[in-house]
């Protein structure tokens, strides 16, 4: 018998980690990278009761404004991309029937702790960014959104020697941790780096329409 499929919609690639980490400038850096190789994407910002990074994104005019959209969590920020994603995944949907073509959203958490994770009803793929200044010790509490993320991305590694860290032992010690999953260094301030994280992405994540089971199959 033959299964029927459908269009379920674009690739949804989540970045999280903690408040002031450069997950915003991240996502500005990455913008222009996956547009310059023809990737058609939007964005999804989360913040607790604003639409700060959101709004932020608009004004810098790397994005259609229409391609950013805002999530208000009201509570903890991992509330809304893992315990119920509902309103994130909502906010996908919406974008996948505004823009036919999309192929990539990229989820941008609010800020949160080391256990911040996200639901894979939600992405397909998720990163969880560190900033040097926060200690070279962020490894060694061995956090879910240490260990577990797709991707860890080490950034403002310019300023390992300005606040002591010792960048060497906080790299070794993230690989040790994560086993073997990638850990990419950054610098977001200039976009040293960021092209390691395009390459995960493009690596590990099929993009496209992604097609599925007929609707009420779960699917995601």
């Amino acid at each position: 018998m033959t299964v029927s499929t459908e269009v379920v919609g674009a690739a949804r690639v989540g970045v999280g980690g903690p408040v002031g980490s450069g997950k915003t400038a991240l996502v500005e850096r990455l913008i222009p990278l996956l547009r310059g190789e023809g990737i058609d994407l939007a964005v999804i910002t989360n913040d607790l009761v604003t639409k700060e990074d959101a709004e932020r994104l608009r004004r810098s005019r790397l994005i259609d404004p229409e391609r950013v959209l805002a999530v208000e969590a009201g509570a903890c920020p991992h509330t809304v991309i893992r315990e119920d994603p509902t309103l994130n995944i909502e906010a996908a949907e919406r974008l996948d029937a505004q823009f036919p073509g999309l192929e990539l959203i990229l989820i941008e958490s609010g800020g949160d702790n080391l256990a911040s994770t996200f639901s894979l009803d939600l992405v397909d793929y998720w990163m969880f960014v560190i900033d040097v200044a926060g200690g070279d010790d962020i490894p060694r509490k061995r956090g879910p959104g240490i260990i577990q993320s797709d991707l860890l991305v080490i950034n403002k590694v310019d300023l390992a020697p300005h606040v002591g860290v010792d960048l060497d032992r906080m790299v070794a010690e993230a690989r040790e941790v994560r086993g073997g999953r990638p850990v990419v260094l950054t610098n977001c301030r200039t976009g040293d780096g960021v092209d390691g994280v395009v390459r995960a992405i493009r690596d590990a994540v099929p993009l496209g329409r992604q097609t599925g089971k007929s609707a009420g199959s779960g699917s995601r």
